[in-house]
C-alpha cells in the first residue's frame, strides 16, 4: 500500500466511523452541540437527519464518547459532564445505550435495550414483565442520580409499531426530568416516517432536531488535511488547489465520498511515484466511483457539443 510512500502510520480516508478522525467542520459541531446541550438538559427526544454518506454514525460515536468523558473506569458507557442547566455546578451521570440497526419489533427491542442495560431477564419473558424490568431498571438509575440516554442509529429503519413502543417508555419520568432520553440518528425517510398520523404524538415530542449537512467548499481542504495529519503525514498539504476543487464537484462535499474518491487518488498518486495527488487523479477517482457526481465541466463540454451538433442540423437544413 502508499503508506509508507507517504509516510503515514494508518489509512487516512478509511470508512470505518474512527471517532481519532473526527473533523469539527460547521455543521458537524453545530450538531454536536445541539446533541449535547439537549442531553444535558434532559429532554425526552432528539432527532438528527443526515443524507447517505454524511457521517451520523461517526458524530453519534464522537456524541457519546464526548458526553461520557471523565470516567475511564465505566464498563455500561456512564460517564460525567457538566450540566448546562446548572451552569457547571453540579455533575450529571450518563448510563448511554447504542443500538446500530434498529430494525426490530417491539418486544426485540426490548429486550435489546435490557441487553445494553445489562438487566438480567428470562429471554422468554412476556411484554408486561419485561416492561416492568425496564421500568424498575430507570428508576433504580434515576435514585443512583443517573440520566439515561439511547442513541438509535438508522432510525428510518424502524418499525412504526417499535417507534410508540419507545415513547411509551419515554412517558415514564419523575418530577424534575425524563427517566430516559431517545436520541434519533436517521435518513431523511426518518422525516416521512414521522409524519404518519399514527406517530404524531412521538413527532410532538421531539424538541431538539438538527440536519446533518456535507463540508463546504471552504472547508474541504481542511477536511482532507486533517486526515492525513491523524494518519501521520508530516507535509504541509498532499492535495493541489485543483484537485480540492474537482474533489468537492464530485462529491458535494459528502464525507463518505471524500475518503473512496481521497483513497483511490492516494493509490493513483502513488503508482505513478508522485508526492502530490493532482487533478487529474480526483478525476479518474471519480470516474472509477457510482456515486460520484459528474464533473460540471464534463456538463459544459457535453452542452456544448450538443449546441454546435444543433447548430450543424439546422445550417444543414438551411442549405438544403
Amino acid at each position: 500500500m502508499y503508506l509508507a510512500h507517504f509516510g503515514l502510520h494508518e489509512q487516512p480516508f478509511s470508512l470505518t466511523p474512527d471517532t481519532s478522525f473526527f473533523f469539527a467542520c460547521t455543521s458537524y459541531q453545530e450538531a454536536l452541540n445541539t446533541l449535547l446541550v439537549a442531553a444535558r438538559s434532559g429532554e425526552g427526544f432528539i432527532k438528527i437527519v443526515g443524507e447517505v454518506g454524511n457521517g451520523k454514525t461517526l458524530l453519534c460515536r464522537k456524541f457519546l464518547a464526548t458526553l461520557n468523558e471523565g470516567n475511564s473506569t465505566s464498563t455500561t458507557a456512564i460517564g460525567t459532564q457538566d450540566e448546562a442547566a446548572t451552569g457547571g455546578r453540579s455533575k450529571a451521570k450518563f448510563v448511554t445505550a447504542y443500538i446500530p440497526n434498529p430494525y426490530l419489533e417491539s418486544r426485540s427491542l426490548l429486550l435489546a435495550l435490557a441487553g445494553e442495560f445489562r438487566i438480567e431477564l428470562d429471554p422468554n419473558v412476556d411484554q408486561h414483565l419485561l416492561l416492568k424490568g425496564l421500568t424498575m431498571a430507570l428508576l433504580n438509575f434515576a435514585r443512583e442520580g443517573k440520566r439515561v440516554l439511547l442513541c438509535l442509529d438508522e432510525a428510518q429503519a424502524m418499525p412504526l409499531e417499535s417507534l410508540e413502543v419507545l415513547r411509551l417508555i419515554t412517558n415514564l419520568e419523575t418530577e424534575k426530568r425524563k427517566l430516559m432520553q431517545v436520541v434519533l440518528f436517521g435518513q431523511p425517510e426518518l422525516d416521512v416516517r414521522l409524519k404518519q398520523n399514527s406517530v404524531r404524538q412521538l413527532r410532538q415530542r421531539i424538541s431538539f432536531q438538527y440536519v446533518l449537512k456535507g463540508l463546504r467548499h471552504d472547508e474541504l481542504d481542511r477536511y482532507l488535511r486533517h486526515r492525513m495529519r491523524v494518519a501521520g503525514f508530516a507535509g504541509e498539504t498532499m492535495f493541489s488547489r485543483s484537485a480540492v476543487a474537482r474533489m468537492h464537484r464530485v462529491t458535494s462535499g459528502t464525507p463518505r465520498l471524500v475518503n473512496i474518491i481521497a483513497h483511490k487518488a492516494l493509490m493513483l498518486a502513488f503508482g505513478e511515484g508522485r508526492q502530490r495527488v493532482l487533478n487529474s487523479h480526483i478525476r479518474r477517482a471519480a470516474k472509477d466511483t457510482p456515486e460520484a457526481r459528474r464533473d460540471w465541466m464534463t456538463w459544459v463540454w457535453l452542452g456544448a457539443a450538443g449546441l454546435l451538433l444543433a447548430v450543424l442540423a439546422a445550417s444543414w437544413m438551411v442549405l438544403q
